[in-house]
């Protein structure tokens, strides 16, 4: 049988994806998920083990039944707008749900985690590329709780031994190549999956947050990074662990940008539909301007991003969206949010 590893939050965007990459590698991915907002049809490369983070007896027994070689950490709350009016449950489920877990890794023998971050550690950046030597100000309790988990590694790292790579993602965006993975959030707030829902009739328009901002054409511009190449990235970051010891943070990033309304027209050459805008005030909080320096990555794990073309990220998005029977269901309702939720990563 193949090595198993430990997926927290393997059924989710993000986690489902490498999960499928740890497969063709080799590896047999435990899925370890309460599914409040995974799925289990993303569960397809290895067994799902239903259960809290928070549930020690739960957790315990699935580490005793598959002794996992390492652990990859994707469980957390992901909404920087949520975390804003109830910071609470967002300490509770991305602090103590890693403090829990790291607990129960001790108690396992475990001592290897790639830890599942986000570029909103930063906050409004001082500079643009950013590098990891950036001052760490997060604006939004989310970026708060993934600092504190960040910090965390650190202490059990000299503490307890515990080896730990941190992996800051910027814009997640991009579906499986293969058309067998794509994002299904409930609600969804990420630009790109609103945009295309939008050009599939699933939604009347998309609003654009201000179009003021010191930016070619005034609106934000974010770093997009396809799926597939996050994925590799925690595969790297999992050889790295194999023969380095104490913690380490890295970017993941293109190192280019794209405006808001760049995404909008780039759907639109995609899709070849049209795509309804509308602009509404620009809300407090939302950078101009996030894009990464990714340098470290690059050098220090070797990654090589190959999908960073806007409009192929577009394209597997798009593929996902109007595959049969794939479609997730869109609220036709909801606000759209194109800007601010795109530090935010998905699992």
């Amino acid at each position: 049988m193949a090595t198993p590893l430990l997926v927290t939050g393997g059924a989710g965007y993000i986690g489902s994806h490498v999960c499928k990459a740890l497969a063709a590698a080799g590896w047999l991915p435990v899925t370890y998920d309460n599914l409040s907002n995974g799925h289990r049809w993303a569960v397809r490369w290895g067994p799902l083990e239903v259960g809290d983070l928070q549930d020690r007896a739960r957790l315990d027994a699935v580490l005793e039944r598959w002794r996992p070689q390492a652990v990859l950490h994707f469980a957390a709350y992901i909404a920087a707008g949520e975390s804003v009016v109830d910071p609470g449950k967002y300490y509770e489920n991305n602090v103590l749900g890693l403090l829990s877990l790291l607990a129960a890794m001790g108690r396992a023998g475990l001592d290897r985690i790639v830890f599942s971050s986000t570029a909103a550690v930063y906050g409004t950046p001082r500079r643009v590329p950013i590098d990891e030597r950036h001052p760490l100000e997060p604006v939004n309790p989310y970026g708060s709780t993934k600092l504190v988990c960040e910090q965390l590694l650190r202490d059990f790292a000299v503490a307890h031994g515990i080896r730990s790579v941190a992996l800051r993602y910027f814009n997640a965006a991009g579906a499986d190549p293969d058309g067998e993975l794509g994002e299904a959030h409930e609600p969804e707030t990420h630009l790109i999956p609103l945009v295309l829902e939008a050009a599939a009739g699933l939604r009347p328009e998309i609003a654009i947050f201000g179009e003021d901002y010191p930016t070619a054409d005034g609106t934000c511009i974010r770093d997009y990074i396809h799926v597939a190449d996050l994925a590799q990235a925690h595969l790297l970051a999992l050889d790295r662990l194999s023969g380095a010891e104490g913690t380490d943070a890295f970017n993941l990033g293109n190192g280019a940008g794209f405006s808001v309304r760049q995404v909008v027209e780039a759907a639109r050459r995609v899709t070849g539909r049209p795509i309804a805008v509308r602009v509404r005030a620009a809300r407090p909080g939302d950078p101009p301007v996030l894009v990464a320096d990714a340098g470290r990555a690059r050098s220090d794990l070797g990654w090589r991003p190959r999908h960073s073309a806007l409009d192929e990220q577009l394209a597997h998005a798009w593929q996902w969206l109007t595959a049969p029977g794939r479609r997730p269901r869109a609220d036709p309702c909801a606000i759209v949010r194109p800007a601010a939720t795109q530090i935010a990563n998905s699992s």
